[in-house]
Formats: C-alpha cells, sequence, structure tokens
C-alpha cells in the first residue's frame, strides 16, 4: 500500500513543478508588460476646478440705486434688453420738481426784474446823452449871445470913455454925460448876465449829469446784485435737476438684464442696494478659480481644457472644449482666477449662456506612470513627515 502511494506522488511531482513555472513565467511576463508600460506609456494629467462659470467677455454692469426712496414706476424685466440710457425704474420725486419749479419761477422773476432794470438803465443812459446834447447845443447858444452882448458893451465902453474926454473939456453937458454912462452900464450889466447865464447852464447841467449817473450806478448796481442772485438760482436749479434726475435710475450700458429685482409701486429701496444686472453683449469665456499649488507655473496659456456644466450633464451631453486665455498672477481670496476661451462650437447640444456653472479640467502635462506613481509616495512620504513632526 505504501509502495502503491509512493509511485502516485512520484508520478504527480512533473506536473506540479510544470505548474510552478508557468505561474512564475507568467508572473514574470505581466511584471516586465507593466514595467514597459509604465515607462513608456504617457497619461495626461488634470487639474481640476469645480467652482466655474460662465461669462460674457465683457463685465457685467450693476444697477444700483442711487438714493433711497420709493418706486413709483418699475420697467425692469428678466432677460430685457437695454440700451445705455434707458429709464428702469423711476424713484418718488414730488419734492424735488415742487423745488425745481419753485426755483424755475424764482429764476423766470429775476430775469423779468432783470429786463425791467436793464430797460430802465438804457432809458437813463439815453436820457444822459440828449441832456448832454441839449446842453452843449445851449451852452453854444449862451457863447454866441455872449459874442453879441459883448460888441454893444465894447463899442458903449468906447462911447464912454469919448463921453468923458468931452466931459473934461466942457464940451457937453452933465446931463448928455450921464445918458451916456447909464446906457454903457446897461449894455455891460447885459453882457454879464449873459456870462453868469452861461456859468449856471454849466453847473446845472454838471449837476443833472451827476444825479443821472448816480442814478444809473445804482441801478447797474441792482443789475448786478440780481444777475448774481439769478446765476445762484440757476446753479440751484441745475443741481435741483440733477437731484430729481437720480430719482430715474437709467440703464449704464446696453445688454441684457441678467438680474432684475422684482419691485412694485410702493416698494421702497435704499441707497447702493443692487436693482439689476446688465450682460453686455460678447463672447463667453470660462472663469474658473484654482488653488495656488494647481495653478502657479502649472497651468499656462493655451493650455487645452474641457468644462462640464451642471445643468448639462456630461454623461447625456458632452463636453466644451475650451483653451486657457489667461492666468493671474496675484492670489485672491485664496485661489488663483482662470480665464479660459470657450469654443462655441465644439458642442452643438449645448446653448452657452452667461452665468452656467460647471467644472474646469485643464490638461497641464502627459507623464509616465512611473512618475506618477514616485510622485505619489513621495507625497505621502512628505505627508507623513509632516504628521509626524505635528505628532511630537
Amino acid at each position: 500500500m505504501a509502495t502503491a502511494f509512493a509511485r502516485t506522488l512520484q508520478h504527480l511531482e512533473p506536473r506540479r513543478s510544470r505548474r510552478a513555472v508557468a505561474a512564475v513565467a507568467t508572473a514574470v511576463s505581466v511584471a516586465a508588460a507593466w514595467g514597459v508600460w509604465a515607462v513608456t506609456a504617457h497619461i495626461t494629467v488634470y487639474e481640476v476646478s469645480d467652482r466655474a462659470r460662465l461669462e460674457v467677455d465683457h463685465a457685467p454692469h450693476p444697477v444700483d440705486a442711487p438714493i433711497s426712496g420709493t418706486v413709483v414706476e418699475s420697467r425692469m424685466q428678466l432677460g430685457q434688453e437695454v440700451s445705455a440710457g434707458d429709464a428702469l425704474l423711476r424713484l418718488d420725486a414730488d419734492a424735488e420738481q415742487l423745488s425745481v419749479r419753485e426755483q424755475r419761477e424764482k429764476s423766470m422773476a429775476l430775469d423779468a426784474e432783470l429786463t425791467a432794470l436793464r430797460a430802465q438803465a438804457s432809458s437813463v443812459e439815453r436820457a444822459r446823452d440828449e441832456g448832454a446834447r441839449a446842453a452843449r447845443a445851449l451852452l453854444d447858444e449862451t457863447r454866441e449871445r455872449i459874442r453879441e452882448a459883448e460888441a454893444p458893451a465894447g463899442y458903449a465902453q468906447q462911447e464912454l470913455e469919448r463921453l468923458e474926454r468931452l466931459r473934461v473939456q466942457l464940451l457937453i453937458s452933465e446931463h448928455d454925460f450921464e445918458l451916456g454912462r447909464a446906457d454903457a452900464l446897461r449894455t455891460q450889466a447885459s453882457a454879464e448876465s449873459v456870462r453868469l447865464s452861461l456859468v449856471r447852464i454849466e453847473q446845472e447841467q454838471v449837476a443833472r449829469d451827476r444825479d443821472r449817473a448816480a442814478s444809473l450806478d445804482q441801478i447797474r448796481g441792482q443789475i448786478a446784485r440780481l444777475e448774481g442772485e439769478r446765476r445762484g438760482s440757476q446753479e440751484a436749479l441745475l443741481r435741483l435737476r440733477v437731484e430729481a434726475d437720480r430719482h430715474v435710475v437709467r440703464a449704464s450700458a446696453s445688454g441684457r438684464l441678467g438680474d432684475a429685482a422684482a419691485l412694485r409701486p410702493g416698494a421702497v429701496v435704499q441707497a447702493g442696494q443692487r436693482l439689476a444686472l446688465i450682460v453686455p453683449d460678447g463672447a463667453i469665456v470660462a472663469i474658473a478659480q484654482f488653488s495656488p499649488s494647481a495653478a502657479s507655473g502649472r497651468i499656462r496659456r493655451g493650455q487645452r481644457a474641457r468644462v462640464r456644466l451642471d445643468g448639462f450633464p456630461w454623461a447625456q451631453y458632452g463636453t466644451v472644449e475650451a483653451t486657457v486665455a489667461q492666468v493671474a498672477n496675484e492670489v485672491r481670496d485664496g485661489t488663483v482666477r482662470v480665464e479660459l476661451a470657450v469654443a462655441a462650437g465644439s458642442n452643438a447640444r449645448i446653448a452657452l449662456e452667461h452665468g452656467l456653472t460647471g467644472s474646469v479640467e485643464i490638461a497641464v502635462e502627459r507623464v509616465t506612470p512611473l512618475t506618477l506613481l514616485l510622485r505619489t509616495a513621495g507625497a505621502l512620504q512628505t505627508a507623513t513627515a509632516v504628521l509626524d513632526k505635528g505628532g511630537n
């Protein structure tokens, strides 16, 4: 019995050896194939961000309430196309409009008063000019009268001197001499009266001109004061109009309302409150936020990427091709901003719109599996060393 069992073992021994050799050969072949693959194959490495959204290449324009007030009329509708300057919302501005009308009426009253004063000043100037011309004419006439009176006075003086010589020679009577002297004195008095009239006319003209000049200066002073008040009124009116216009919220740019607050008449808005967001026309780009370790030195312009949108499951709709366009050089809020140019025609099944969210995968390099294995081992070793250091 023992002899038969020993023969059976001897018969099975070669089969076991062949199986072991085959297993070792298979293992060596698999290891060799894996080694060749790990050294020669190349795998694309992606950096992934779950914080991505589509935006237009021009920054959206927010529409904020410039002041606090009560809504009178709202023309904002989500998706509405607007042009720069269009009235989107009107706030109650009755008090400002009343102030504008009051200031306008005041300005009109000042204009009327200024018109009357300018007419009065013009009338005084004309009267002054006419008075000066009349005075010059009267003075010329008086001077002519003086010349006319001086001729008889001169003759009468000569006659009186002749009568005095005759009187000394006793050739005329005393009575004739007295008559001649009286006539000479009368003629001289008449000439002196005319000369005094000239002086009086000149003095009266100077007084009238001085009075009219004073009256004109007073009127001009009133005109200057009213003009100052009118300028102040015009500036106040302009300021009130600007203040009243602030009660009308207008579109700051052309585009589409990507967001609009639902406001009905009677609603109250606060200064600085966000009312709407205008999305301008433009090309669609993808904006993604990456950690500094993932982006710095690894993400560069021209790298290819793909965008997966939350509203369009990639298993059904696929992805959208993109290319890295810009990479921020500074960290903001702990992340690095990366802007990607989206290939609009890469996926006709997806309608690209501003505001769609999703994720971005950027192909940063192609490496061998062995390189990835070594990097993973190095990262695990570093993490272990940090944990050990923290534990100590």
